[in-house]
């Protein structure tokens, strides 16, 4: 191996207390940076530089030993009964889950409730409606599934399905509610410094991931199931939503406020329109099915 060879393969493969060290000087840098407003400052480069070799090196790092750690982590992970379960089971995951995404949207709209009192303002209130309407239609479901087994009732699940379409076409209206007062009334969400990126790949994860669990479990087709990713759905383009605010508030200094306020409403028009769509298709679907086995119920009885 040449000396230039040598060189570059400790440039890119340094040890794992310098890649921890410029790890930690790097996050520290950019919070500095961000906290204090020196986005265009002479050092705030300096920081980047560091950072993007940083970022570059643990890549590297997670392309050479990440497949092994993972097969290790994940023959770990399948030797404990309930974590087998959970990455196997498709009913005993969609139970964690709906406990789960029930107990954050009982801590969100208690956080909002909470700010609407604190501030005196109707703008959190909306959403403290918003995350309690949620947590019903996940309470809900978590009440038909721990009396009823999934598959055991398709006339219950279909039901129950459209109730909770039913209610997501009633929440379309707390949307419309939230985004008239950030076009009239100036409101929005602001994230200040790198919490905002952190805001975004949370947002964009939870979109993805909504949309790949209704795929997938569409194709188990169990109602009780398909509406609770659905829900699921209806979030996160709410929060996509709270973010185009919030990157307005933090990037759209070049953009006109009548600008601003068209991208709100086609947004939150396009948002309110899939909703809408979605729950209009899961009514239909469901009630010509229910009919069709009611028909079929009389018949043979």
């Amino acid at each position: 191996m040449t000396d230039w060879k040598k060189a570059g393969k400790k440039l890119l493969f340094p040890p794992l207390w310098l890649v921890l060290f410029l790890t930690a000087v790097s996050a520290a840098g950019l919070a500095a940076v961000f906290l204090n407003g020196l986005d265009t400052a002479p050092v705030a480069y300096a920081v980047y530089v560091v950072s993007f070799y940083t970022l570059t090196v643990l890549c590297l790092a997670c392309w050479k030993t990440g497949p092994g750690y993972y097969r290790s982590v994940k023959g770990r992970v399948y030797e404990n009964k309930y974590a087998n379960r959970y990455l196997t089971d498709a009913v005993f995951k969609i139970h964690v889950s709906l406990y789960i995404s029930l107990g954050i949207n009982l801590l969100y709209a208690a956080a909002n409730a909470f700010s609407a009192v604190f501030y005196g303002t109707w703008w959190f209130a909306l959403f403290a409606i918003y995350y309690a309407i949620l947590a019903v239609m996940r309470f809900l479901l978590v009440r038909y599934v721990n009396r009823n087994s999934i598959g055991s009732s398709r006339m219950g699940e279909l039901k129950r399905s459209r109730l909770c379409a039913y209610i997501l076409i009633f929440v379309n209206l707390i949307l419309s509610g939230a985004v008239l007062m950030m076009v009239y009334f100036d409101r929005g969400f602001e994230y200040r410094g790198i919490l905002i990126y952190v805001m975004a790949m949370y947002t964009f994860y939870m979109t993805g991931s909504a949309i790949r669990d209704m795929i997938t479990y569409r194709k188990l087709g169990s109602p009780v199931m398909s509406a609770s990713k659905i829900i699921k759905f209806a979030a996160a383009l709410v929060s996509m939503l709270s973010l185009e605010t919030a990157m307005f508030s933090q990037f759209g200094g070049d953009m006109s406020p009548e600008g601003e306020q068209l991208m709100i409403m086609l947004t939150g028009a396009g948002i309110a329109i899939t909703v809408v769509a979605m729950a209009m298709y899961v009514i239909i679907r469901n009630t010509k099915e229910i009919r069709i086995i009611k028909k079929e119920q009389k018949h043979h009885g």
